[in-house]
């Protein structure tokens, strides 16, 4: 299955990418951020491993993610495996007069019937968290 969520942002491209690339500034960004512990050495760029945690229903939930495409200004992109499903998420970057337009695209992977089913059933769900997010970055960025 495949969300995308876009919006257009008052702010350079550059202040944006910082704040989807950076996994502190976008957990400061989002509504039920709590933490972000890197897994490795690296803090920023490809190889990037980190485990966020945000508040869901009133409870921590920890996600591993790893970066696996990092493009400076233009794209980051993360990979997260829960549930034996792989969930592949790109923010891209993209100037547009004085603003930046934000797209978050995500893909769910899966062989797993049941999480096929279940990822049917909250669909709309993740719809309107992506959407939330990039609300959440909108506003940050725009402060």
């Amino acid at each position: 299955m495949r969300w995308v969520s876009v919006r257009k942002i008052k702010a350079v491209p550059s202040r944006v990418f910082h704040v989807v690339s950076d996994p502190e500034e976008f957990q400061k960004a989002i509504p039920g951020g709590i933490s972000v512990e890197y897994l490795t050495n690296i803090r920023s760029g490809v190889g990037t491993r980190f485990r966020a945690k945000r508040m869901s229903r009133g409870k921590p939930m920890p996600f591993d993610q790893e970066i696996v495409e990092f493009v400076p200004d233009q794209l980051v992109r993360m990979i997260n495996v829960t549930h034996g499903t792989t969930w592949d998420s790109t923010f891209t970057v993209k100037p547009d007069g004085r603003e930046t337009i934000l797209t978050l695209e995500m893909e769910s992977k899966t062989n797993n019937l049941f999480a096929k089913a279940m990822n049917r059933l909250i669909s709309g769900m993740l719809k309107k968290a992506l959407d939330k997010d990039t609300d959440s970055v909108k506003a940050y960025c725009e402060r």
